[in-house]
Formats: C-alpha cells, structure tokens, sequence
C-alpha cells in the first residue's frame, strides 16, 4: 500500500509529533509498504526557518530512507495573527507538495492544525483517497479552554470545520483513549471509523545508560541530583508553578536541580521569572535531538512531566512519558486522567496533582531521600514501555485494524 502523511510537523525538527509521524513512516517502510511525507520548510519550535533551507519555496530531501516533500511557510511560534498566517500558509503551500508526490492509496493527516486537514479533505476528494485524519489534540476544544480564542464567532466557525473533517474523512484516529472516547460520545464520529494509535517509544534509542560523567562536567551537574523536563516550554505545562516550587527545593535539597530543555512560547517569560526568583538549581537549554536524550536521562535522577489543572488534559497522554520511563528513570507528573494513570499502572513514577507546588515538592524530596526507590521505579517504567509501548507493535496493530475495517482503500480500489 502506498501512504501520504501531510503534517505541519516533521524532523529535523524535533518534538513529540516530528517523532511520532516519522516513526510510523519507519515503521510502515518497514512492513513492506511504500511511505511519503508533504511537510513545511523545518521551522519549529524557533519560529526561524532552519539553515540550509531558507530562501525556498519546495525541497525534495530524504529522512530515514523516506521522500520528504517540503514547501514554504510563514514561520512563527505562539499565538495571535502572525501563528494564524503559519497555519494558513501551509495549508495552502501544502498543495505543491501533494501535487509532486505519488496518488496513494491513504492520505494520512496530522491535526491540528485543522487548518491542515481541511487540505487533506480537499485532497482526498480529488484524487479519490482514503483520507485519515489523526487526531492529536482536539480543536477547537483546546483553543477554547486555553483561552487562545474566545471569540464565539470564530469558535462555531472552526466547530463547523471540524464536523466537516470528520464528515468526509474515511477514517479518524486518535492518539489517547480520552481522544478516543470524546470523538465518539461528544463529536458523534461512528464507532466504526475510529481507529486508535498511541504514542510509543524507540527503546533502543530510549535505554538504560551508564551516567555519562563527562557530559554532567560539561554541564556543570556533577554531583546534582537532576529533575529533567524535555518538551515544549508553553502555557499548557503550567511550568511556572514548578519554578516556584524549586526556590522552596533550592532551600531543602540544594543538590536538586531543574534542567528544562526545549523552546516555546513561555520560554522567554520562565527565564525572567527564573531570574526573578533568584534560582540557582535552574536552567535552561535550547531543544536537542532525540540520540542525545539518553545521555541526557543518564545524568538524571528523574524526569518531569507537567499540566495546568484543565479538564481538557484529563484525557491528554503526554508522548514524554515514554522516553523517561525507556530510560529506566522515574517519572514525577504533575497532572491528572489518562496520563497520571499511565504512571500509576507502570508503577513508574510519583504522580501528584496540577499545580500543586507542596506536593510537587514533597516527590521530589521523597525520590532525593530514597535511592532505592528511585532505581525500583525507573525498572519498572522501563519494564512497562517494553511490554506496552514498542512502536513496532503498535503500528502493526494500527495497520491491522485500517485494513480491516469495512471502507478500507484495499475494500474502495477492489
């Protein structure tokens, strides 16, 4: 079967979807089908398109042996008008690269932005696809209670965009069982068309490794006990409670240190609360490749995973648990739902409520005072993903079902 993922992101830029799409385009080459991906010019999360790429309306490259299509985009991070113009360019762009790859048998669609899987829907009706649409992060939901849109005028319209998409896509798949649930029960999407793809992890990539000294001289962690938060530096983390909490930890537990490694729209305003605050157990490192995770964990006594207390996150799976736990380190999550459960099941970490900067700062004592429970819960967090969340089987399970279903593309082209 051939393939097309039409996504917004996508490596060399770095990030939970960028890893997600291109393992499945991986993992797809690998069981015998033929794979190709339409993406923008790489541009997240810094806003700047990357060098080497600049100055460019359309690029043919490759990643991990599969064609990548990639077109112009208005470049920007965060909100407003200028991150509108990001998504609507794409979504028009997008359309080169749709033209210069080979007619699929499945147009695959990362949303959001929705923007995108109206293109996708276009697309499909063309050239007589079986569109997937997968879906993330539900919008408008999120921009909603996120505060990102509030106009109600624009709100219907994007909630009428969405049923639309859904409408005329052959298939919907979501990433969570929360996503899962609500596509069914609140966006009246038919059982039948749902099909489900968790986040997974690359557990040789993601493993176990001796602490790698000289990488904790370099950064000036020797001795530290480090708490390590990977990912997108943004309002929905909520990290500014976690700065808050690390002037009390840098009194109680000076050897504690906080390294949060990423970029985003709240990034500039942490560091100045950093700065505000005085913190001396904090700092802050711009977004590293995946291969450099695994050092990074080595060095590490725990990875940080945090939400704002949202009901919109109660069913979000954050894909960062996975590595943490591949690395055989705890994991201390600030959130609640499906996440907190995923924790709570691998017995793979302390998990404590949204926003609540005593009990945050209770787990991080309890895991600076415990070794053993720190080397217990970091084995059975890499005892879990190895049983539960290879990507490998999880694509293959995913293929399984696509190709079962009753409107599949092989039951549509027979």
């Amino acid at each position: 079967m051939r393939f097309l993922i039409l996504t917004q992101y996508y490596p060399p830029e770095v990030g939970a979807a960028q890893i997600r799409l291109a393992a499945l385009a991986s993992h797809l080459v690998a069981l015998g089908h033929t794979v190709e991906v339409v993406t923008t010019l790489p541009n997240h999360p810094t806003g700047r398109v990357f060098a080497g790429y600049r100055g460019r309306i359309y690029i043919a490259d490759e990643y991990n042996s599969v064609s990548v299509h990639r077109t112009w985009v208005y470049p920007a991070i965060g909100g407003g008008l200028r991150r509108f113009f990001n998504y609507l360019s794409f979504a028009c762009s997008c359309l080169i690269g749709l033209l210069k790859a080979r007619c699929p048998d499945y147009l695959f669609v990362e949303s959001p932005p929705l923007s995108l899987a109206v293109a996708g829907v276009l697309y499909s009706c063309c050239r007589r696809v079986a569109l997937i649409v997968n879906i993330s992060d539900l919008w408008p939901d999120s921009i909603r209670e996120l505060g990102v849109i509030k106009n109600w005028f624009v709100l219907s319209i994007l909630e009428n965009v969405e049923r639309w998409v859904y409408r005329n896509s052959q298939f919907v798949t979501a990433v969570t069982s929360g996503i899962r649930t609500d596509l069914i029960r609140k966006k009246n999407v038919p059982y039948e068309k749902v099909l489900f793809l968790p986040n997974g992890v690359d557990s040789n990539l993601f493993r176990p490794m001796e602490p790698d000294l000289e990488l904790a001289r370099k950064l000036a962690l020797t001795g530290k006990k480090v708490l390590l938060f990977t990912g997108t530096l943004g309002y929905a983390q909520g990290l500014d409670c976690i700065l808050r909490a690390m002037a009390t930890i840098e009194t109680r537990f000076p050897e504690v240190s906080l390294v949060l490694v990423g970029n985003g729209s709240e990034r500039h305003s942490l560091e100045q609360l950093a700065r505000t605050l005085g913190l001396s157990n904090t700092r802050f490192m711009d977004p590293r490749p995946p291969e450099f995770m695994s050092p990074l964990y080595s060095i590490a006594m725990a990875g940080l995973v945090s939400l704002r207390r949202l009901r919109l996150f109660e069913g979000a799976r954050p894909s960062k648990i996975l590595p943490i736990m591949a690395c055989g380190k705890p994991v201390v999550y600030c959130g609640e739902g499906e996440g907190a459960a995923v924790v709570e099941r691998a017995q793979g970490g302390l998990v404590v409520p949204p926003e609540d900067q005593m009990a945050f700062i209770d787990a991080v004592g309890r895991l600076v005072m415990d070794d053993d429970l720190v080397v217990q819960l970091g084995k059975n967090g890499r005892r879990y993903v190895l049983a539960n969340c290879q990507w490998s089987s999880l694509v293959e399970a995913w293929l399984n079902d696509l190709l079962q279903m009753p409107n599949s593309s092989c039951d549509r082209l027979s």
